[in-house]
């Protein structure tokens, strides 16, 4: 049972938490984790007689201050917000990949119309090309974090640093040209915005930036933190 006096105890906690940038789960994981270590030491030194604030004050200074932990567990939460980025950019350039054409099935151009202007048809290879450097980014970007969780090399953070700025440039990159490209496709083909393709590849990449974006901010967050 726990005393209603360990309010250092939770002042630390929440000190810590307020401090930490990172995917929520693994930021529960860890104050948690460190909460039973600190009323564990608390009770360590109650059960020695020592006064209930005082125990409270001892263990807090041998649990570490906040320069003194907040490094490593910060480090932890960037590399799980980068796996969570990399995952995603997976899942999402790999179905870009997959279905890019789909997408245009049935428009004018693709039943023996008129084709589009050169620079249209190079703007949706470049659509095709950022997708496949994000597919190759995230296979890289997971296979960094494997070495990196049996390595403490420094060039491998460093490594992972540099992928998690590739997969958000990426996505910059995959939001501007894909957005430019639906945009001349409405101009140049009146029934776009009727044609089932087009809906639901529309759906379906708002949904995929929405996610990724999210990601992408979660990540930057938990490196700057």
């Amino acid at each position: 049972m726990r005393h209603a006096e360990d309010f250092l105890v939770e002042e630390h906690l929440r000190d810590l938490e307020s401090r930490l940038q990172g995917p929520a789960r693994l930021k529960s994981e860890l104050l948690t984790e460190a909460r039973h270590d600190l009323l564990d030491a608390v009770d360590a030194y109650r059960e020695r007689g020592v006064p209930p604030t005082e125990a409270q004050r001892r263990a807090v200074a041998e649990f570490g201050a906040p320069a003194q932990v907040l490094p490593s567990w910060q480090a932890e939460l960037a590399v799980a917000a980068l796996r969570g980025l990399a995952l995603r950019m997976l899942a999402v350039a790999g179905l870009a990949v997959a279905a890019g054409d789909l997408t245009w099935r049935g428009s004018s151009w693709s039943v023996g119309g008129p084709q589009p202007p050169a620079a249209y048809r190079l703007l949706s290879a470049s659509v095709d090309w950022i997708w496949s450097g994000g597919l190759l980014l995230a296979v890289t970007g997971l296979l960094v974090i494997w070495a990196g969780a049996r390595s403490t090399r420094p060039h491998l953070a460093v490594a992972q640093r540099a992928v998690g700025i590739g997969l958000t440039g990426t996505l910059l990159l995959g939001m501007v040209a894909g957005g430019a490209l639906f945009a001349w496709s409405l101009d140049l083909w009146d029934a776009a915005l009727t044609w089932p393709p087009m809906i639901v590849g529309m759906v379906v990449a708002g949904a995929a930036y929405f996610s990724l974006t999210r990601a992408a901010r979660g990540w930057v967050r938990a490196t700057a933190g």
